[in-house]
């Protein structure tokens, strides 16, 4: 049965709304309230609400998205060619701290069933990470993780995978640039994520610019304790476990492969005698993100996380929101939202920074969208910053997460990161999420290794043709067919079920992994 017209307007401010219907709306198609479409209007995109003289504000979400470079009458879309962007708002003369959330009640009882690690992080997987010093060992680490699947991991029923932190690090770069402690301490707090239950095991080349020691130096490993050395009274440095290629000792590719197997057996024994216990909601470390976004983004999946998010907060647990470009048009926000000044302002500075970087590259924030963003309807930065930003909900930001630095709060954080997917998801690992978010309109396989990754579709026409890749259908709010809270909840109950191992998310079932992307803005050499 062909459904009605229907859009959505998101604020009565707005002078736009979207299409909602599978397919788009035809020419000449009456709306509800009369207005005759001049022009066919895709799915997702918008349509003149009234006529917009020329130079006036485009309105979604209540806010300037754009202003018409020429007159668009009433029925018309309005698309990207037809919107002349804002400028990005200045940094100083901010609010700050200004807006206090409403006290919510304590959301108690949730609980899951989660890996407790020696320095009191939870995992909700048992993984056995191998990092890497340096890319020119990805392929040897790669053959015996292989090796590793086929012959060990069968014996160590307890542990769920075998994962090779491969990334494009580690030589011809400038180790000493002050920008080269971004990707340092990146993959140093990847190596320490809460789902490889402490135990860092390393390959390393032996000439490469990031030497062992300067990965992981001594006190950087959190989690020694007895089981983790030889000798109870020996120092924690002995509990660096290195599997160094270029050692005399050595002869031949398979010798290499050999020792890398010995060393991981070890490891593999500590974790497979690890059990799930009952740990309170709180022990979640969660990171939310969008990708391949869409004009339905802001309408339904993010509100949904946005409710979820609130819920978490309430649980007592930790959810990090992220994306630099995708929140910088939203900043008074964000600012206004910060439980102190001090939390207002580490947001302002990460802001000011990356401004900063993009300068260095001769672009600035609209280099953010994409032609699949625009497809979807997003006309440009201004409108995707404004449906991305209600992923974080409605809790005081506790907290300002620096590029690859680990979190150490609870709440609601904001994790400076960049917008790429895999930049992103990097990042916050490196940050200790335990478990990801991440909604697209658009469609994606995306997927980690290390750590479950949960996708919400924000239309049913994506959750139906890609039903075996999507976890939740948020399109449902759009459609009438449920509430924002409805879908916040289910996603809630899908997380604490995720959490404990008692469904895999279909990234997992597909073993559908992304690489991890260090961010590294220093120079490479």
């Amino acid at each position: 049965m062909t459904r009605p017209p229907h859009t959505i307007r998101m604020h009565a401010a707005d002078n736009v709304a979207i299409v909602a219907n599978d397919g788009g709306l035809p020419a000449g198609t009456v709306l509800a309230d009369g207005l005759v479409l001049l022009d066919k209007v895709p799915q997702a995109h918008k349509v003149a609400l009234v006529d917009i003289p020329e130079g006036s504000a485009v309105r979604r979400y209540g806010v300037p998205i754009g202003y018409a470079v020429q007159s668009i009458p009433a029925g018309s879309w309005v698309h990207e060619r037809l919107l002349h962007m804002p400028d990005a708002r200045e940094l100083d003369g901010l609010p700050i701290a200004t807006t206090k959330p409403p006290a919510q009640e304590p959301l108690t009882g949730h609980t899951f069933e989660g890996y407790r690690n020696p320095d009191g992080s939870v995992g909700t997987r048992n993984i056995l990470a191998i990092t890497q010093t340096v890319q020119c060992v990805a392929g040897v680490t790669d053959f015996a993780v292989r090796r590793i699947k086929a012959e060990l991991l069968p014996r160590y029923p307890n542990v769920d995978d075998v994962v090779a932190l491969a990334h494009t690090y580690g030589c011809g770069v400038a180790i000493d640039a002050p920008d080269a402690a971004i990707p340092i301490r990146t993959l140093r707090n990847i190596s320490l994520n809460p789902n490889f239950g402490g135990e860092v095991m390393v390959v390393s080349l032996g000439c490469e610019k990031l030497q062992p020691e300067r990965l992981l130096p001594p006190g950087s490993i959190p989690l020694v304790d007895e089981r983790n050395v030889a000798d109870v009274g020996a120092s924690a440095d002995a509990a660096l476990d290195v599997v160094c290629l270029q050692d005399d000792a050595h002869v031949g590719f398979m010798s290499m492969v050999d020792s890398i197997l010995r060393q991981a057996e070890q490891h593999l024994e500590r974790l497979n005698a690890r059990r799930r216990e009952t740990v309170p909601a709180s022990e979640l470390v969660v990171g939310v993100q969008c990708g391949g976004s869409d004009a339905f983004s802001g309408v339904t999946a993010n509100p949904a996380v946005g409710f979820c998010t609130d819920l978490l907060v309430r649980a007592g647990a930790t959810v990090m929101f992220s994306e630099v470009t995708e929140v910088r048009d939203g900043i008074d926000q964000l600012t206004s939202r910060a439980s102190t000044p001090g939390v207002a302002q580490a947001m302002i500075g990460q802001m000011a920074w990356y401004d900063a970087y993009l300068a260095r590259g001769r672009v600035d924030r609209s280099a953010n969208t994409t032609p699949g963003n625009k497809k979807g309807g997003l006309s440009n930065i201004v409108e995707k910053a404004m449906g991305s930003i209600v992923k974080s909900g409605s809790a005081a930001i506790s907290g300002v997460v620096a590029p690859g630095e680990k979190a150490r709060h609870k709440g609601l954080l904001y994790a400076a990161t960049p917008a790429s997917d895999f930049i992103c998801g990097t990042l916050q690992l490196a940050a200790g999420m335990n478990l990801h978010v991440f909604t697209t309109g658009r469609g994606t396989p995306y997927g980690l290794a290390e750590v479950p990754v949960i996708k919400v579709a924000t239309r049913s026409d994506l959750a139906r043709r890609w039903h075996d890749l999507m976890d939740v259908n948020a399109g449902r709010i759009a459609d009438g067919e449920a509430g924002i809270e409805d879908v916040g909840w289910e996603l809630f109950h899908l997380m604490l079920d995720v959490a404990s191992g008692r469904r895999k998310t279909w990234a997992e079932r597909w073993k559908l992994h992304n690489a991890l992307v260090l961010f590294n803005p220093a120079p490479v050499t």
